[in-house]
This record gives structure tokens, C-alpha cells and sequence, in this order.
């Protein structure tokens, strides 16, 4: 067997555990790697690889931000109370 064959039925076999890869932003930084390795040099898969990681990092820390309580930065501010007519 060939190194691509092996590498793709590895791949295969990864993919279809299930619980183990969380994809959520995966797919869109894969993309996004992919077509800028492949524009940078022809190494669409390694740009691939590192696509899939930052954007699984930047969902990860966007899930983090919004489930974390807000902070008193984040409120708005009070409203001042208007002057006393006299």
C-alpha cells in the first residue's frame, strides 16, 4: 500500500469515532488554510491542518467569552438622574 492510501483510510477511520474530534470551526479554517497553503507554495494540506487548528482555537475562545458572566466593563452605564426643577 502507498502512503496516501494508508493515510486516507487513517483519516477515515479518525472521522468516524464518534466523540472524539469537535469540528466546530474546523471545517471553515480548513477551508480557509487549505486554499492559502495551496496559493503559498502548493501545501494546501498543511495549510489545511493549521486552518482546522486556529479555527478550532477561535471557536473555542468565542464559546469561553460568551459563556462567561459579564463582566462590569461589559454593562452599560447608569444613566445620570436629571437636575431638580425648583
Amino acid at each position: 500500500m502507498n502512503l496516501k492510501t494508508l493515510l486516507c483510510i487513517a483519516a477515515t477511520a479518525a472521522a468516524l469515532v464518534p466523540g472524539v474530534s469537535n469540528a466546530k470551526g474546523c471545517l471553515k479554517g480548513a477551508a480557509v488554510g487549505g486554499i492559502g497553503g495551496h496559493v503559498a507554495g502548493h501545501h494546501g494540506l498543511i495549510g489545511a491542518a493549521a486552518g482546522c487548528a486556529v479555527g478550532s482555537h477561535m471557536a473555542n475562545k468565542k464559546d469561553k467569552a460568551a459563556a462567561s458572566p459579564t463582566t462590569p466593563a461589559t454593562q452599560p452605564a447608569p444613566t445620570p438622574a436629571a437636575p431638580a426643577k425648583s
